[in-house]
């Protein structure tokens, strides 16, 4: 997973089901969002997807139904009221079966659907995270059953259109994901817009706009996040240095790499990796507190 990452998780018995707390705030946190729910239970989060800046506090859930750059940050925390957050994994292929099995589920509309969104987490939807969380045990019995049910009040809830957008088999949504993977799949490679529309049965001009309006951004600035998303992890894992990294994510010029570099991460290369390293360094030293 990793779209609340800036915490310390708590594993469960369930692949993909985490709770994670932060006392300290921490730089922002770039990564690979995946379909999940951020619940938070105590303070307040925030996501941002390319222009799309999204604030969730107690109460309140972060619903991610595609894989998209964003960055992740703490808002609010202190020792005495840390972040407490419950994530876990959305299932859309379950999603979808539960709206099979409406007899009237929501009809996603014409216009390009959003692929997150914030909701406010209270009533059958807090009473299902409360069930998980007030009997660890029945964790893996439990979790099947109460994340169709999550899936149905979701469908069913003030959010209903966007969460039918998502779970639409063969709709708009899904056909821009399947060209999103191919996407991701060659982002090393120059990718014409026209291609990917191929993928997504659709003309350039309405894969381009639904294509936004799914992720917040473009395709060429996706790709772009992508290819620099990887040049971090191979400078962080030591696989190369930055120049050796700009040539492998099929940069053209070293110089461009580190301005973008330094424009997406808010340092250099070199001061990112140190910057990163000093923070897994502490999120290590708070583990082995625990």
């Amino acid at each position: 997973m990793g779209n609340c990452k800036g915490a310390s998780p708590f594993t469960t018995p369930i692949d993909g089901l985490a709770i994670l707390r932060s006392d300290h705030p921490k730089p922002p946190t770039h990564m690979m969002s995946k379909p999940a729910m951020c619940i938070v239970a105590q303070s307040a989060k925030r996501a941002t997807f390319g222009g799309n800046r999204l604030e969730y506090r107690a109460g309140q859930a972060l619903v991610v139904g595609v894989e998209a750059p964003s960055i992740g940050r703490v808002v609010e925390v202190s020792p005495g009221e840390p972040c407490l957050v419950l994530e876990f994994e959305l299932d859309l292929a379950i999603m979808r079966s539960v709206a099979d099995g409406l007899d009237a589920p929501p009809k996603p509309g014409g216009e390009p659907g959003r692929g997150v969104l914030v909701t406010d987490f209270r009533g059958p939807l807090a009473d299902c995270a409360l069930r998980l969380l007030d009997t660890p045990k029945a964790i893996p019995t439990l979790y099947p059953v109460i994340m169709r049910e999550i899936c149905y009040w979701l469908i069913t809830g003030p959010h209903g259109r966007d969460a039918a957008r998502m779970a639409l088999a063969n709709g708009p949504s899904q056909r821009v994901m399947n060209a999103m993977h191919s996407l991701r799949n060659r982002f090393r490679e120059t990718v014409r817009i026209a291609e990917l529309a191929e993928v997504a049965q659709m003309s350039p001009s309405a894969f381009h706009r639904q294509f936004k309006a799914l992720t917040s951004l473009t395709p060429l600035q996706y790709q772009k996040q992508l290819r620099l998303l990887d040049a971090r992890r191979l400078i962080i894992s030591s696989a190369a240095n930055a120049e050796t990294a700009s040539v492998l994510v099929c940069y053209e010029s070293p110089s461009q790499f580190s301005r973008e570099y330094a424009r997406m991460f808010g340092a250099s290369p070199k001061r990112g990796v140190t910057r990163m390293q000093a923070v897994l360094q502490e999120d290590r030293a708070a583990a082995g507190a625990d």
